[in-house]
């Protein structure tokens, strides 16, 4: 499939450029010397639009240049100015005043002001809007308690003072505040329309309005193509060079490549054979995620909250094959967090993590899986089957085959199942719990291991798999306290040997993805940690 026949790539383009007919060519140039279309792919679909519910990066990326908050990150994560023109700090690092721009205006032509920050925040942390990322807020004034719908909302440590003004009231310090403030779960939302569209906000192009530098358009909740054009309304649309951007969904490499030779797609995710094929040819571009690729197993359920059986699992797995089979350059995960995140003491946090327990059990070992079987099978029985829960682009599919033969090759007695359908129906299913076994991703909100850290302990709305550990917990918790650096990291780096120890996640391999980009597209942000993509900036050369 991988394999770019002629004939092969002939027959699919013509079918394809029917599909993507909407999306043109770069024709319309402007007088610089620049064309102002840009058509990209994402591998998988919209999971929604309404900032306080989406988890998804496809989703983020689209929030990312749509919206616009108190900062925009730049190029390694930099922080850029947004729509805070000024920001003061206190002392102790606990209150943070933002003076706001006061010519932005959202699409709808209202003024955006502070109070949209301070209705955002506030319909995020409310139990009832069910934000799966509420726990972000965790430092905030009072979030914490609101979340767990011990204090109303109107008590979050923000407030508005006038139009422009916006004051943040920390409980403690938070190092990476400044990063948060530039990912889009704390941009601002417009009350107005939320309220107008009720369950229906940010279902759809339609149902959201926009404050950053371009809106959608087209995207009905489930097609696979849409558009992005520039915001007569942004503050700083005279630094906006693109007017279109015309988005596909791709999920399959060999199709999105045959687009891009065709000149359909400007950039194009490859395949583990087109990567190896054309890593020396002009346009070859290596996208280094922040993002580890592992196994959720529903500890709810037997016999995933049996540890002997998680720990055969992941000894049963080849990471370096299961890394090369599945496309890019990914590299197998010994470790929970991402290689070259987040860097302490001059030295790679992830050195730090890698000891006893990611040699024993983040390792391919069949003899040993085969003994941790025997364990489990004293206490569970002879024979388990159960399904893997994947999306239904080509990489999860490939994923989840090459999983499925792994363990049944390894576990004599345990029959395993691949159910591959579309993210947003998989995550549905994932955080009602109706799942044996997730494979799924993670990116990093932000640059700092708590990013993964966090979400695994147990009251957090993200854990999925029901993991819960009294020591991991204490770990973590000790983390977000204590005043001392040193003691933070070292509280990080036990809680992340904790769980591999334990299990309680089953890191499989971080994404490096292997793109096609003509060398004529220009400033296209990217960044591993948070939302990946940002336009704002970028331009195509005639």
């Amino acid at each position: 499939m991988n394999k770019f026949h002629k004939l092969m790539a002939a027959s699919v383009t013509v079918v394809a450029a029917g599909t993507l007919a909407a999306c043109g060519n770069n024709s319309n140039s402007s007088s610089s010397g620049t064309k102002k279309t840009l058509n990209w792919m994402d591998k998988t679909e919209i999971e929604g639009m309404d900032l306080s519910k989406v988890t998804d990066a496809t989703s983020f990326t689209q929030l990312n240049n749509t919206m616009e908050g108190l900062y925009r990150l730049g190029k390694n994560a930099k922080v850029k100015p947004g729509l805070a023109t000024k920001t003061t700090t206190s002392k102790d690092g606990k209150t943070w005043t933002f003076i706001l721009r006061q010519n932005d205006k959202w699409s709808n032509g209202d003024p955006v002001t502070a109070q949209d920050f301070v209705y955002s925040w506030r319909r995020t942390v409310t139990p009832n809007t069910g934000s799966q990322y509420s726990y972000l807020f965790s430092g905030v004034k009072n979030a914490d308690a609101i979340v767990a719908g011990k204090k109303k909302p109107t008590t979050l440590g923000v407030k508005a003072i006038g139009k422009d003004k916006l004051v943040v009231t920390l409980d403690k310090r938070i190092p990476y505040f400044k990063l948060l403030m530039g990912f889009p779960l704390f941009f601002p939302q417009n009350q107005k329309t939320v309220e107008k569209y009720g369950k229906s906000y940010g279902t759809s192009s339609k149902t959201t309005v926009y404050n950053g530098p371009f809106v959608q358009k087209g995207w009905t909740g489930s097609n696979l193509s849409w558009k992005l054009q520039k915001n007569k309304h942004y503050w700083d649309k005279k630094n906006v060079k693109l007017d279109t951007i015309n988005f596909s969904v791709q999920k399959t490499p060999s199709t999105d490549y045959n687009l891009y030779q065709a000149g359909k797609l400007d950039a194009a995710l490859l395949g583990p054979q087109a990567s190896k094929q054309l890593k020396h040819q002009k346009g070859y571009t290596l996208r280094k995620t922040a993002s580890t690729i592992y196994l959720e197993m529903n500890q709810k359920k037997k016999p995933f909250s049996n540890e002997n059986f998680r720990k055969a699992i992941s000894l049963a797995v080849n990471r370096k094959e299961l890394a090369n089979s599945v496309g890019g350059a990914a590299e197998p995960a010994d470790t929970l967090s991402p290689e070259n995140m987040t860097e302490v003491n001059g030295k790679d946090y992830t050195d730090l993590v890698r000891g006893t327990a990611t040699k024993k059990f983040n390792t391919y070992n069949k003899q040993q899986a085969q003994a941790y079987w025997k364990k489990a099978q004293k206490e569970l029985g002879t024979e388990c089957s159960f399904a893997i829960l994947t999306y239904d682009d080509d990489a999860s599919k490939k994923g989840g085959e090459f999983l499925q033969s792994a363990i049944e090759s390894a576990l004599k007695g345990v029959d395993v199942k691949v159910q591959s359908i579309p993210k947003k129906t998989a995550l549905g299913h994932a955080g009602n719990g109706d799942y044996d076994v997730f494979l799924m991703g993670w990116t990093a909100d932000f640059s700092d291991p708590i990013s993964f850290l966090d979400l695994n302990t147990t009251h957090n709305s993200q854990n999925w798999e029901k993991y819960s550990d009294s020591t991991y917990d204490k770990l973590v918790a000790e983390s977000k306290v204590t005043p001392s650096e040193a003691k933070r990291w070292d509280s990080l780096v036990k809680a992340e040997q904790r769980i591999i120890d334990t299990q309680g996640v089953t890191p499989l391999y971080h994404p490096e993805e292997a793109w096609m980009v003509r060398s004529s597209v220009k400033n296209v942000v990217y960044n591993g940690a948070g939302a990946p993509y940002n336009f704002k900036e970028a331009y195509v050369e005639n």
